[in-house]
């Protein structure tokens, strides 16, 4: 830990002074770049805004991937949903086969992308207080600073339980170089803290460029209230009441907003929908400069229908999963949510069949047929689930509501659905979860989910079984281990303050 964070934040600090110095003269003439510090940097609002800059960078840190797979990958094969035609992927297989061990690659990733992300946040709000600059802008740069750090964080608490709670820029001297564990309950309070101010920063109701907004700060909140109310913390009514008030916040002011659902499917993964409608905060990329690197891992494993080179076949649809779905559910249509014939990229004039249900919401039609140079954004957090998350919450508080109805039959009419109507709380609760499942899949959202509700999905039955005992269609019987990831063996090694999670 110690070692990780100081030298990483030291290695991105002087990447973002390189990145600057190389573009603005004025600032080369002002000092000599080889004697710049942390405290003698941030001096004026260029360097506040690359302060920032650097914050939002960690978002892309787990979304890629190589020809054995990718870190995304973790949250998405824990749920015993997902299939691989990888038998090298070591770090896939034993997470899909509930083996998971510390020394996984991927959890390695998330720690390392999230604390890095931490880092460059403290540093910001440390040091952009004490920059003369314009007042309103320096409290909006803070709004995102605190917004980004709470949402690392979040990822952090969920994937790792209790987890070092560090809120200041490191050095040798820090009483954080060999942080302890935090409890759950104090990470969820620092986040709740930082989003709160976040709220009154001043932020936008909209940035077409991806920076963060006052809808997407509400829509993180409404969430967070939403897993304290369940587990670990078991919160209950209170926070299920802050969680249904703080999306309602959201769903009132839509217009504002400019969040509304994609009238299609294909707008999901459309490039020229990037930060409206349905999109409330993304991961930015830009083809050529930037571009997002998931495309090889969830094209099918060398079939040969796309322009780039790999093609690994790292993730796709369980077969149970898909036909849990609905009869006439049109997110099963093909190249809807799924796809499962392409054209061939030596005659597009020719389909193949691929064998199995791969993600095409995740799908880049541009990139795949011509670049290999993906132009799609991430959505982290979209309309759909912020509609789901009131009708969850609303109805733990008193029972199904109008609007809670009017959330989840606006998913289910476009899914070409019939209505629900007329059910108990009870009915009311699954009836959410199953479309939460169904909509939100292979979006690093349903495992999530699972812990928090302490269920898993039956695609038997449609029916939620509880979370430890669960058993997947192809074999693997959920335990309390698996409640929680484990925290890598080098993190646990070079700071022996570190408790590692039970079961690993």
């Amino acid at each position: 830990m110690k070692t990780h964070i100081k030298n990483k934040l030291q290695a991105i600090f002087t990447g973002t002074l390189l990145l600057f110095s190389a573009s603005c003269s004025d600032f080369l003439g002002e000092t000599d770049p080889s004697n710049i510090t942390a405290d003698s940097y941030y001096q004026t609002a260029e360097h506040a805004q690359a302060a920032i800059t650097a914050v939002y960078s960690n978002l892309k840190d787990i979304r890629g991937g190589s020809y054995g797979g990718g870190p995304w990958l973790m949250a998405e094969f824990a749920t015993g949903l997902a299939d691989s035609d990888l038998g090298q992927a070591d770090n896939s297989n034993i997470i899909r086969n509930l083996n998971n061990n510390s020394d996984n690659a991927y959890g390695l990733a998330h720690w390392r992308s999230n604390y890095e992300g931490i880092a460059n946040a403290n540093l910001a709000i440390a040091k952009i207080p004490g920059i003369q600059m314009n007042e309103e802008l320096k409290k909006k740069y803070l709004g995102e600073a605190k917004f980004l750090r709470a949402h690392y964080y979040y990822q952090l608490v969920r994937l790792f339980g209790k987890v070092p709670l560090i809120l200041d820029p490191i050095d040798l001297a820090s009483k954080d170089l060999y942080p302890t564990q935090a409890s759950e309950e104090e990470v969820y309070t620092q986040i709740v803290k930082d989003l709160i101010e976040a709220e009154g920063a001043g932020l936008p109701a909209k940035d077409p460029a991806g920076k963060v907004t006052s809808g997407a700060v509400k829509t993180l909140l409404s969430s967070v209230y939403l897993t304290m109310a369940g587990y670990p913390l078991q919160k209950g009514a209170t926070h299920y009441k802050l969680a249904a008030d703080k999306s309602k916040e959201v769903i009132d002011n839509a217009v504002t907003y400019g969040y509304s659902l994609f009238p299609s499917y294909d707008d999901l993964h459309n490039p020229a929908k990037k930060n409206i409608g349905e999109n409330i905060f993304m991961v930015q990329y830009k083809t050529l400069t930037a571009p997002s690197n998931w495309q090889p891992l969830i094209i099918p494993y060398n079939m040969n229908i796309s322009a780039y080179s790999d093609q690994t076949g790292a993730i796709y649809a369980n077969l149970d999963f898909i036909k849990s779905y609905e009869t006439g559910d049109k997110r099963i249509e093909e190249k809807a949510f799924y796809f499962t014939e392409y054209t061939l990229k030596t005659d597009r004039s020719k389909k193949v069949n691929l064998g199995g249900y791969f993600l095409y919401k995740h799908f880049d039609i541009q990139a795949n047929l011509l670049s290999a140079s993906a132009d799609l954004n991430w959505s982290l957090y979209r309309y759909a689930e912020l509609l789901l998350i009131y009708s969850e919450a609303s109805n733990e508080v008193s029972g199904p509501t109008a609007l809670g109805y009017e959330g989840l039959n606006a998913i289910r009419s476009r899914a070409g659905l019939t209505a629900h109507t007329g059910l108990s709380q009870s009915e009311f609760r699954e009836a959410v979860w199953r479309e939460k499942w169904h909509e939100l899949s292979y979006e690093a959202v349903t495992w999530f989910d699972m812990v928090r509700v302490r269920k898993g999905f039956n695609v038997s039955n449609g029916t939620f079984d509880d979370f430890v005992g669960h058993q997947f269609a192809y074999g693997p019987t959920l335990t309390a281990r698996e409640l929680l990831f484990p925290i890598p063996t080098s993190e646990v090694r070079n700071n022996t303050n570190l408790i590692q999670n039970p079961g690993y």
